[in-house]
């Protein structure tokens, strides 16, 4: 029999239009506007994004599949962890091949997932639900400030898929991963999924399908502000691009005005002149060295336990655990 769902809704209608008014009105009052890749995922944007992930052109989704398709047993008996908290879970369909491994290894006890579009997020939980019988935890938030109302307790293992820490730059990155190890208590693990550094050409073709679903996923952004804020963007005024920043090592994805223009955001007052090829940075993915992974994971205080790359090299999960504190050190 089903156990009940548990639903901990902590961005609610109210407090997503301030924080989608500060975004909107911050980012595109500067001179070089952007908007915050997180409100891409409305329901539209969560299915698109999900159909991003079976083109041929997006690698990552097929190369982290195969990873955890081959390691999942490993990365259980590695942690015993008898809860797995995915951040950012979405569809949660490489949460099932987690999920089966800590079934198989009889420790499995509890699921929680964490995701900001509640509509998705609730539906991944029923189905989740209904398949394994075990305590389902679902937490409408913001990774960005609310890892702190993840139930705590068990042995826990935070998985963040996707290449997801990708979207931030390099500061917000460890400020993102310590708030991590601030949640992981001793025992507890957190397996991340990062993309490598590959071909330029590669590269932007995944962020630059032929079918254009990236493109449409892109400009659905502006039909969000459009709803939301009462904004009139015509997103067939915008042009999506991809772009390799080398220096920076990530995809820029932008909106590029076709023509100059004037956008309106009817609940904020304000008009946003564009001019002719003017663009919005909706989002960046940084691609990374085992190097830069294991660095990045040591600023933030967290020991790489193992890593694993699929066979082409395209994509790496690493696993990593808590760095022992000096006060909890063995005198010597």
């Amino acid at each position: 029999m089903q156990r009940q769902l548990s639903l901990n809704v902590l961005v609610r209608p109210e407090e997503r239009r301030r924080t989608l008014s500060h975004d909107a009105r911050h980012g595109l009052s500067r001179t070089h506007k952007q908007i915050p890749p997180t409100w891409f995922y409305d329901e539209t944007g969560s299915r698109l994004f999900d159909e991003i992930t079976r083109l041929p052109e997006y690698y990552p989704t097929l190369a982290e599949q195969t990873i955890l398709a081959e390691r999942v047993a490993d990365i259980a008996a590695a942690t015993e962890a008898d809860t797995l908290a995915e951040i950012g879970s979405g569809t949660s369909e490489k949460t099932r091949l987690l999920l089966d491994a800590m079934a198989k290894a009889g420790t499995l006890r509890r699921l929680i997932l964490f995701d900001i579009s509640q509509e998705v997020l609730v539906g991944a939980a029923e189905a989740l639900g209904r398949r394994y019988d075990v305590e389902v935890h679902a937490v409408v938030g913001d990774f960005r400030r609310h890892l702190s109302s993840i139930p705590q307790g068990g042995r826990q293992l935070w998985a963040f898929l996707g290449g997801t820490i990708g979207n931030l730059v390099p500061n917000e990155r460890v400020r993102l991963l310590s708030t991590f190890r601030e949640q992981l208590g001793p025992g507890d693990h957190l397996l991340v999924g990062t993309d490598l550094v590959k071909d330029a050409d590669r590269l932007v073709a995944a962020y630059d399908d032929a079918a254009g679903v990236t493109a449409a996923f892109n400009r659905n952004v502006l039909t969000v502000i459009n709803r939301e804020l009462h904004a009139t963007f015509d997103p067939h005024l915008f042009d999506h691009r991809a772009i390799w920043n080398a220096e920076r090592s990530w995809v820029e994805m932008r909106l590029r005005s076709r023509v100059a223009h004037t956008v309106t955001i009817g609940d904020l007052a304000l008009e946003v002149p564009f001019a002719e090829g003017e663009e919005i940075l909706t989002e960046i993915s940084a691609k990374f060295t085992p190097h830069q992974i294991a660095d990045d994971l040591a600023s933030a205080n967290l020991l790489t336990c193992a890593t694993w790359q699929d066979n082409g090299g395209d994509f790496q999960l690493t696993l990593a655990g808590p760095q022992p504190s000096a006060a909890s050190s063995p005198d010597l």
